[in-house]
């Protein structure tokens, strides 16, 4: 992650299913930036969003906002904050990939609109 523009990184989700998809992205993160406390999404862009979500042993509250359905916050500890495009589920490979490679870019500034157009 490339902490100095408006995306810290990218993820690209199989599904709308968080009980599905987010443990295993909360398992990676973890894995290389240390525990995971906290995740804000946007529940209008995910199906059935719990209060929370077990990972690796782990209990991690999710709190919900709006306006923001092709974004996740993911927090660290007190202060310590990731923001990560979401490809939306069933997004064409080649615009994926361009997205993900455009929000990964050290200083990148573009919306998340404009780099999911491809």
């Amino acid at each position: 992650m490339s902490r100095e523009g408006v995306f810290d990184g990218a993820w690209w989700p199989r599904s709308n299913h968080v009980l599905a998809e987010l443990p295993d992205l909360i398992t990676a993160l973890g894995a290389h930036f240390g525990r995971i406390v906290r995740v804000g999404l946007d529940t209008a862009a995910w199906d059935d969003v719990p209060l929370a979500v077990a990972a690796n042993g782990l209990t991690v509250r999710i709190n919900w906002f709006t306006g923001s359905d092709a974004t996740i916050s993911v927090t660290r500890g007190f202060q310590d904050h990731f923001l990560l495009l979401v490809v939306p589920p069933g997004t064409k490979s080649a615009t994926a990939a361009s997205a993900m490679a455009g929000a990964s870019a050290t200083g990148n500034h573009t919306p998340a609109a404009e780099l999911l157009l491809g």
